[in-house]
């Protein structure tokens, strides 16, 4: 059952159990004699629930919200006040204009002691205890007070739903943003170093970069209109991965060796959050490759489930160079790619980074629960 569809069936429940609860007390004050009550009675009771109804909604749907979580709790008690004082006020008046203490009075009188025929007439009846005229009457008072109380706890649990939500709603557009901010960093930054790459290559060889153009429009088709969608398939993203290891491979010299593994597609092809993985594979570009000592960069792609993956990605340490990839202007760096995992995955995602392993390797592994 939807959310929104629940909760109204709750709230109803909820107002139904209040009003059977309010008919049962009522009826419970009916006098202590057997037989049929007098129907004024019975009309006294209905113009007492009608103005518990009312006192109710009133406090749930204004009293509560503008005064008593508005500052005005003054106000508040003064305004339930009179509403009671109103209530116990009608009530009183209502039944001596149908003179109900009196005709309960003589109904019991009937059902106690019938008639005699033998026996002369006897006196008016006199009201009993919880028929005579009181200024307050106790059960309508406590019953008034249940109301109040119950339309309280209400207004109380419905506020705390609607900042709950609005909580939840400020903390949804909150990551959305955060997210846009990311990807909007990824993306002109990725770009930025792919066109100096493909520049540098139509200097060298035309064949390769129009391989290589080809390869980057592929690419942004994939950026354009995968990345704005928020989710992709894993086998295109391991797609779009290939693709770039591809393009930034062709301006590395024979001193750079690069491996990378992928997995053998598994069914389903689960969801993933697009260019999750450019980063880590970027930032072994950046800072594990030389232009003249011996360098390489290692990607190893794993899926061991079919919601499980793995990414492990190691290069070469230079001692001249951090690898922390967050040094150069622009770049998104390891620590915003965190941050942005800690948004989509929260409690299902892993990152371990070793500065320098045994074989003087940068190392960083994602293990990544979709």
């Amino acid at each position: 059952m939807p959310l929104p569809l629940l909760r109204s069936a709750s709230t109803l429940l909820l107002h139904a159990l209040v009003w059977g609860l309010v008919t049962v007390l009522l009826v419970a004050q009916q006098p202590d004699y057997p037989g049929p009550k007098p129907t004024e009675f019975w009309l006294t009771q209905a113009v007492v629930f009608g103005l518990l109804v009312a006192v109710f909604y009133l406090n749930v749907a204004w009293a509560a919200p503008r005064l008593l979580y508005g500052g005005k709790v003054w106000a508040y008690f003064l305004l339930n006040a009179v509403a009671v004082l109103a209530v116990l006020a009608i009530h009183q008046l209502v039944e001596q204009r149908l003179g109900v203490p009196e005709l309960v009075a003589t109904a019991r009188e009937a059902v106690l002691n019938p008639p005699n025929p033998w026996s002369g007439p006897r006196p008016h009846p006199l009201p009993g205890p919880e028929e005579s005229s009181m200024l307050v009457n106790p059960g309508v008072l406590l019953i008034s007070l249940l109301v109040l109380g119950i339309a309280t706890s209400l207004a109380a649990m419905q506020k705390g739903q609607r900042d709950a939500e609005s909580r939840l709603e400020l903390e949804r557009r909150q990551v959305a943003t955060e997210l846009s901010l990311l990807k909007a960093q990824i993306n002109p930054h990725f770009f930025f170093n792919t066109l100096n790459n493909i520049y540098a290559l139509t200097l060298l060889d035309a064949d390769q970069a129009r391989a290589a153009l080809h390869r980057l429009s592929r690419m942004m088709r994939y950026v354009l209109y995968e990345s704005p969608a928020g989710h992709t398939r894993l086998s295109q993203e391991i797609s779009f991965l290939r693709d770039y290891i591809e393009l930034m491979h062709l301006r590395l010299t024979n001193k750079v060796q690069v491996n990378f593994e992928m997995p053998d597609p598994l069914s389903p092809d689960p969801s993933i959050a697009p260019m999750l993985f450019q980063p880590f594979v970027e930032n072994a570009f950046k800072h594990g490759v030389s232009a003249t000592a011996p360098s390489c960069i290692t990607i190893q792609l794993r899926q061991p489930t079919a919601h499980t993956v793995e990414l492990c990605v190691r290069n070469t340490v230079f001692p001249d160079r951090p690898n922390a990839g967050d040094d150069e202007p622009g770049g998104i760096g390891l620590a915003n790619t965190q941050r942005r995992l800690d948004l989509l995955y929260p409690g299902r995602h892993t990152v371990q980074v070793t500065p320098r392993n045994a074989s003087n390797e940068y190392e960083v592994c994602l293990h990544l629960n979709l």
